[in-house]
């Protein structure tokens, strides 16, 4: 079933045609499925349905040819340098793409369908369970203190009020060392009471500024 174009076809001008024909639909299918269940950037989904193409074309470059193994590194080597962070949804969604366009472009079309088919239903089916959601409750929290206040303890009442699994993660200093941004992680004991929570901590804090985001979203960021 899963045989190559270029054993099957004739002409090698036709088995390129299809592969190429096949290299954008995937990568047009894949674009739509992943557009509909995270709403990238349009510079992102145009980037998604063509990198099939260009990844087939590099591999037929170097078909039949040591450099292939060197085009394959250097392809996904492109992970690395994308020019802004992103989910980690992006490196995967880029990943398959790669993996379509190295099928298309070794004549496996009928297995890049498969895949794409394969990889769509599960990306949406996963994508909607309610199952692996983030937990609404976990939170990251950063606080910004005076230089001269005590971190270590100064919020630990407020904390046993209304979270759970505190943890500190990190401090730096801001301002020249005039004031430091605190880092917690934690679980809240009841979402409607976030509020208070904060009220509390800028009681304590002097006031400035406290940053609460849900774990997925800062995630996201780095």
């Amino acid at each position: 079933m899963f045989t190559s174009v270029f054993d099957t076809l004739m002409s090698t001008s036709a088995a390129v045609l299809v592969s190429i024909a096949v290299s954008f639909a995937c990568g047009i299918a894949l674009s739509l499925v992943y557009k509909a269940c995270e709403r990238p950037s349009k510079s992102f989904a145009v980037t998604i349905a063509m990198l099939p193409a260009v990844v087939m074309m590099v591999i037929m470059m170097v078909n039949d040819n040591l450099g292939i193994a060197v085009a394959v590194a250097g392809s996904f080597s492109l992970v690395r340098f994308r020019s802004l962070p992103g989910k980690a949804s992006d490196i995967l969604i880029i990943f398959m793409s790669m993996a379509l366009g190295l099928c298309t472009g070794m004549g496996y079309v009928l297995l890049a369908v498969a895949l794409m088919l394969v990889f769509a239903a599960a990306y949406v089916i996963l994508s909607k369970l309610p199952l692996l959601d983030a937990d609404p409750a976990y939170r990251n929290l950063r606080i910004t203190i005076p230089e001269d206040l005590e971190y270590s303890d100064v919020f630990t009442e407020v904390f046993d009020r209304y979270a759970k699994n505190v943890k500190c993660t990190g401090v730096k200093t801001m301002n020249l060392g005039t004031m430091y941004q605190v880092s917690y992680e934690l679980q809240l004991n009841n979402t409607a009471e976030e509020k208070k929570m904060i009220d509390e901590i800028r009681v304590r804090n002097g006031n400035l500024p406290v940053i609460s985001s849900q774990q997925a979203a800062v995630t996201a960021e780095l």
